[in-house]
């Protein structure tokens, strides 16, 4: 166990200290936040993710409908090499 390693830190945090000036009179400061275009252009478009809908109706539609009338047919080989594609990327 190093013990001059302790006071090596403790000299480390004793440099953060931040000493606050005198406040002087009755200076009034406000916060102010000030957002970057790239943070615009971010709330922009989670704006956008979010006000478009979870499922797209007219990709599914066709799909929805052939399940519901029992024509929907999946290629089991075809689903199979799709699996397995998708295993080897994640690994």
């Amino acid at each position: 166990m190093r013990i001059e390693a302790y006071s090596q830190v403790q000299q480390m945090y004793q440099t953060k200290k931040v000493n606050k000036a005198p406040q002087s009179g009755s200076v009034s400061r406000a916060d102010q936040v000030q957002i970057s275009s790239l943070g615009k252009d971010f709330q922009t478009a989670k704006a956008a993710v979010a006000a478009s809908p979870d499922i797209r109706e007219d990709l599914t539609a066709s799909i929805k409908a052939k399940v519901q009338n029992g024509t929907y047919a999946v290629d089991n080989g075809t689903f199979a090499e799709k699996l397995l594609q998708k295993y080897e990327e994640m690994r």
